[in-house]
């Protein structure tokens, strides 16, 4: 199976402490793409997020500056995982989210790479302004 890589970058008004957790913790997770999400904190540990269609592991996990997981769609290869990490770096202006997905498989890489910016990227942006005006 031919796979491609996702490379992304977003900048997002807020802090890389509000970043993670929005990302981490479950209910935020849900609150931001409107879709459930059970995350865990712990390395190795399972999760899963858009309502049972995405499922993966912990790989590496640095409060703040680092998540690493395994990643699937429901509807991809029996047992073919990418990997996704996330990097945050507090910049002027917020916080630079570096996004990279390997091994996505070739016939899904628009599908999910849109998706990243539909379901992830463009959500928790407006899901930390609001709560930043709050």
């Amino acid at each position: 199976m031919k796979t491609k890589d996702i490379r992304q970058t977003v900048t997002l008004d807020a802090e890389p402490h509000e970043v993670y957790e929005a990302y981490m913790d479950s209910k935020k997770h849900t609150a931001f793409t409107g879709d459930e999400a059970k995350m865990s904190r712990r390395k190795g540990a399972k999760f899963t997020a858009g309502s049972g269609y995405i499922d993966g592991r912990n790989v590496e996990l640095v409060p703040d500056e680092r998540i690493v997981q395994t990643w699937r769609g429901d509807d991809w290869p029996e047992g073919h995982y990418s990997e996704t990490s996330i990097t945050l770096k507090r910049v002027k202006g917020g916080t630079r989210l570096t996004f990279v997905q390997k091994g996505v498989p070739e016939d899904q890489y628009e599908a999910i790479s849109d998706g990243w910016h539909q379901f992830y990227w463009e959500p928790l942006k407006e899901w930390l302004a609001s709560r930043n005006r709050e």
